[in-house]
């Protein structure tokens, strides 16, 4: 699986992540500088949200122009736990940004919430328009293996936020998630070994079970 670190300023914790061949998530709530890295933009929902504000259009706008025409994708913006209000959100947001030459190519990835159903997403995921799990931590541990079988059945990528624990890494490897990020390898470069080596240990467990079938 594809590893992305939250975007950290540590010269140190950068070396580490560039050796290890991690890539990073940049926020549009944060510095817009991606290291010389191969890099995904998040909306900054989530930042927002954690600080009581509402969405930020100025800030999204501004790194989509400056960031968005290099990223390896752009996540819609959303409404954190919005449900189907969330996806009502993001799809206006994908026309808009259709809409724009500098983005010809570009892919985008849908952040599904709480309270959204693979019927509600399946017509709109395909190549160019994949999956972000995100919801509360729940939810997201219990559907994450459907979000990332509808992807990949439509021909579309398949990411996982928030995730920070060598156990919610095997979990994603279990749930066939193409990548996830996590903020904990930005902040401490001496939990950069465990972690890349879970995400680069196979699903184990999922072979095991499909030679016994």
């Amino acid at each position: 699986m594809i590893g992305y670190a939250s975007r950290t300023g540590t010269r140190r914790n950068l070396d580490a992540l560039r050796h290890a061949g991690w890539r990073l998530m940049v926020s549009a709530k944060g510095p817009l500088r991606p290291e010389r890295f191969r890099y995904a933009l998040d909306n900054g929902a989530w930042t927002a949200f954690q600080q009581g504000e509402p969405f930020d259009v100025p800030a999204f706008e501004k790194a989509v122009a400056l960031l968005g025409p290099g990223a390896d994708w752009i996540v819609l913006p959303d409404i954190v736990a919005g449900g189907l209000a969330s996806l009502s959100f993001s799809l206006g947001w994908l026309d808009t940004l259709r809409g724009r030459p500098e983005l010809r190519g570009a892919q985008y990835l849908l952040a599904v919430q709480n309270g959204m159903e693979p019927p509600h997403v399946a017509s709109l995921v395909g190549p160019e328009v994949g999956i972000f799990v995100g919801g509360d931590t729940p939810w997201k541990l219990a559907t994450m293996a459907t979000w990332a079988r509808l992807a990949h059945e439509r021909g579309a990528f398949c990411h996982v936020g928030r995730v920070n624990t060598v156990r919610r890494i095997r979990l994603c490897a279990a749930a066939g998630a193409d990548s996830f990020d996590g903020s904990g390898v930005s902040r401490f470069a001496s939990a950069l070994p465990t972690l890349d080596l879970a995400r680069r240990q196979p699903d184990i467990e999922g072979w095991l079970a499909g030679r016994r079938l």
